[in-house]
């Protein structure tokens, strides 16, 4: 196996394993995996956010995301709230939806944020740097499959 094989192996599995901690946290906390990021973009985001930002925050399709949140609405958690254009609405959590995610995922964001701190500030820039450099660069070579 070429050298860089295998380190796109060994990228691949810590991935892969980055996603299955995600998915066990959400179980573990009683949720959905796209509840629990829709309630994670809500917390991250310093703004309300429209549920076309939700679904170009987490990369999820429209259907899946639009599901989770008539659910998330129909459990008392989140409003959606009309918008000038009809077909925009914004997301805006509950009193009910302000505890669920306090109890779920700033407390997930908070062991982010610990983990992080386990780096210096000079790993967490060249971490960052990097994999926004590959997820580019990768970006930009699957764009080329269409060409041949």
């Amino acid at each position: 196996m070429k050298s860089s094989n295998k380190r796109l192996y060994e990228y691949n599995s810590i991935i892969k394993e980055n996603d299955e901690l995600y998915r066990g946290v959400a179980r573990t906390l009683g949720l959905p995996d796209c509840a629990f990021w829709i309630l994670y973009a809500l917390r991250e985001s310093a703004q309300v956010l429209t549920q076309s930002e939700i679904c170009n925050a987490m990369y999820q399709p429209k259907q899946t995301v639009n599901s989770a949140l008539k659910k998330l609405e129909a459990d008392g958690y989140i409003v959606l709230m009309e918008m000038n254009d009809r077909r925009s609405k914004q997301i805006d959590l509950t009193k009910k939806g302000e505890l669920l995610a306090q109890k779920t995922v700033d407390r997930v964001i908070a062991v982010e944020a610990q983990a992080l701190d386990g780096l210096t500030v000079q790993e967490q820039e060249d971490f960052i740097r990097l994999f926004r450099k590959y997820t580019d660069l990768l970006k930009n070579s699957i764009g080329t499959l269409n060409d041949k």
